[in-house]
């Protein structure tokens, strides 16, 4: 009788900085696998979805936050995994999340940022690895009525997702965070605190929802700044700007995590 056949293998050696190397070793622990498994499946999961278009990553429904499930057991690192570039909050409602370029960003209630780690968590997050399809040059001003039907007339659907990038100069940003929470109610409840940056060189990193799901994250532009010394930032209410690089990917697909805490299993978000 034959033996099983032996499948053939190409070895290939890659180095790994120590960042990714930890975060391999701390995947591959949690789920049971050698990095070098973890790697091989990664690898054939991307080969898989290669021409299927990128992906926008939710780390719980939208529904689960606005409703008052402030605390679940997703990390910055596990967002981390599903992209580079995104938005978000932190456990507690605990401020405004923005990760750019791979560095998770909260945004506190007088303004001021600081870098988390990758073992903070958070309640909802939305990540992509950002790969624009497309780069408009606007130099000229633009009120934020002019701003919004700018971005209307760059998106061609209504039913896709966008992420939206746009470096550049702003002459003002009316924006807001949110103060920890020591109780847990409907978002419509809290208070953010506001403020107003003006004559600012920074990043608007967002994304465009289609309306009709709702439910799973904020229909419509959703946008956090970040200035460009990354000291300061906020959740964007409205922007008067000028002379910036408004950058678009286009999202075909969307991955949603489903939180196992009990609140969220036993919470009613119908």
């Amino acid at each position: 009788m034959n033996g099983p056949i032996e499948e053939e293998r190409q070895v290939y050696s890659i180095s790994l900085n120590a960042e990714l190397a930890k975060r391999l070793e701390t995947a591959g622990a949690h789920a049971a696998m050698t990095p070098e498994a973890l790697l091989e499946r990664a690898l054939k999961q991307y080969l898989a979805r290669e021409g299927l278009g990128d992906a926008v990553y939710l780390s719980a429904p939208a529904d689960a936050m606005m409703k008052g499930i402030y605390k679940e057991t997703a990390t910055i690192g596990e967002v981390k995994l599903h992209g580079d570039f995104g938005l978000g909050t932190f456990n507690d409602l605990d401020g405004e999340m923005v990760l750019l370029d791979g560095v998770a960003h909260q945004i506190r209630t007088d303004g001021q940022t600081c870098v988390v780690g990758d073992e903070v968590k958070t309640p909802f997050a939305c990540a992509t690895f950002f790969n624009p399809a497309s780069v408009e040059k606007i130099d000229w001003e633009l009120d934020n009525q002019g701003f919004m039907d700018l971005l209307e007339r760059i998106i061609p659907s209504e039913n896709m997702f966008y992420g939206i990038r746009i470096d550049g100069t702003f002459t003002q940003l009316k924006m807001w965070s949110v103060p920890k929470q020591p109780d847990h109610r409907p978002i419509t409840e809290v208070r953010p605190t506001m403020f107003t940056f003006c004559d600012v060189n920074g990043t608007l990193a967002g994304f465009y929802t289609p309306k009709f799901i709702k439910a799973l994250s904020m229909p419509g532009f959703h946008f956090h700044f970040l200035t460009d010394d990354r000291r300061h930032g906020g959740h964007l209410k409205e922007c008067t700007l000028r002379d910036v690089r408004i950058s678009v990917q286009f999202i075909s697909r969307l991955e949603l995590h489903l939180p196992s805490t009990f609140d969220f299993m036993t919470t009613d978000l119908v």
